[in-house]
């Protein structure tokens, strides 16, 4: 009798998941299927065909796929192969408190997902959860911060850090929750499109940022040695400003973001800084119909484009660049090579990078699917609002970020923990070993 087991069958969505098949006939091919649905109802699917032992069994821990939507040894590549039926759609949890269920379907022949008609012979649901018992989350609406605080269960103190993503606006909890999960308090920090901030980015006023910084740090479950910051993309620009100008920020990850202002001006107390210009006619049309923006931003090599690049050796605390080297978004590799050679030219040492071949802009935290290209519609905005890239031009295409899926895939559950230890590392010391 065909059985198909999944363990556990409820997790932290960064857990793997042990996949086995039993009561097969020997050597039988076989189809594994993975699905769910968004909160929005939006399609995602996966399937790998596989090939059971002589004694009928099947454990996707040793045993490799033979075809399918990838090949080889992966035992998470149900979870992290699936691609939206919705075009150029990406996958986000937005409420935290409930799970994404996935649905494992086994078939015991090679069919396609598309099949009408084909039943499975056996199925499991899985539930993958973005926050752990006794997480409390707290949300933030102090002075001008808007964001929401999940603290660990315990009276801490915690290591504290302040969690932003991109263009895409609005309030993004689940990375925040997740690291909640593995004992920090983390701030989910939103700086556009969410209540009664602006609807649109026009600045980078630093002072919001540091607001929060400060708010964070006077937290009492907040250990009092400074903060980190996580961020990616246009939040990774502003972690990084963060880092040259804020005492309060001791630890910053930057995942694929440049190390210099583009497309907003920036402010902070008596300084602003002009944005390096950008160039429309450089985008690139990817046969898929999305946008590359590798050629589109101005080269801060360039004389006139120096100041705005970011002073990275005031930055006090250290820093972690990590790269997607198949981004096609941003020239992220370059960036941080520059920024580490300007650290050394002043005799500084205080920033490294993790350079990851195959892997593309939209790092996210383990066995989530690759999003190759979305459109980066506000999250909290209706799908005929684009987002703005410059001062006046409002982007509605789709834009291309890269990746290979299991290159991909390995970056985001080697980076994901690199993340973590690079964290405790750095926000438990005291401030004389800083």
């Amino acid at each position: 009798m065909f059985q198909l087991t999944a363990t556990p069958a409820s997790a932290l969505s960064d857990e793997p998941v042990h996949i086995r098949a039993t009561g097969l006939p020997p050597l039988q091919l076989v189809t594994l299927a993975a699905s769910l649905k968004d909160e929005k109802g939006h399609l995602y699917r996966s399937k790998a065909f596989y090939r059971a032992d002589e004694a009928g069994e099947l454990d996707l821990k040793q045993a490799p796929a033979v075809g399918g939507d990838y090949v080889g040894v992966h035992p998470m590549g149900l979870f992290w192969s699936m691609k939206p039926d919705r075009p150029f759609g990406r996958l986000l949890k937005r409420d935290v408190n409930s799970p994404f269920l996935v649905t494992l379907d086994l078939y015991d022949s090679v069919c396609s997902q598309d099949s009408a008609t084909a039943q499975p012979r056996a199925s499991q649901v899985v539930q993958r959860w973005f926050s752990s018992p006794g997480t409390q989350r707290v949300p933030i609406r102090e002075g001008r911060v808007r964001g929401a605080l999940f603290l660990p269960p315990g009276e801490g103190p915690f290591p504290g850090i302040v969690d932003m993503f991109g263009g895409i606006g609005g309030l993004i909890e689940f990375r925040a929750s997740l690291l909640a999960a593995h004992g920090f308090a983390v701030l989910a920090l939103a700086y556009f499109a969410y209540e009664d901030l602006p609807k649109h980015m026009q600045e980078v006023d630093l002072e919001y940022f540091e607001e929060a910084a400060n708010l964070l740090l006077a937290h009492p479950k907040i250990r009092g040695t400074g903060i980190g910051v996580l961020s990616v993309c246009k939040g990774a620009e502003i972690g990084l400003a963060m880092a040259c100008f804020l005492k309060q920020v001791v630890a910053t990850v930057c995942i694929n973001g440049p190390t210099a202002l583009y497309d907003f001006p920036f402010r902070y107390r008596g300084l602003v800084m002009s944005p390096i210009p950008s160039f429309l006619e450089r985008m690139q049309v990817h046969v898929s119909g999305a946008v590359s923006l590798l050629r589109y931003r101005g080269d801060p090599r360039e004389k006139l484009n120096q100041r705005s690049v970011f002073p990275i050796e005031k930055a006090q605390g250290q820093i972690l660049f990590i790269i997607g080297e198949d981004d096609q978004s941003v020239n992220s590799k370059e960036y941080a090579k520059q920024a580490l050679e300007q650290l050394k030219s002043h005799g500084r040492s205080n920033g490294r990078m993790l350079l990851y071949p195959g892997a593309g802009h939209l790092l996210e935290p383990p066995y989530a699917p690759l999003c190759y290209a979305s459109r980066i519609y506000p999250i909290s905005a209706p799908l005929n609002n684009p987002i703005s890239l410059s001062y006046n031009y409002s982007f509605s295409q789709p834009l291309l970020w890269g990746g290979d899926p299991a290159a991909h895939a390995a970056a985001q559950e080697h980076a994901w923990g690199e993340i973590q230890k690079f964290f405790r590392q750095h926000l438990t010391q005291t401030r004389s070993e800083l």
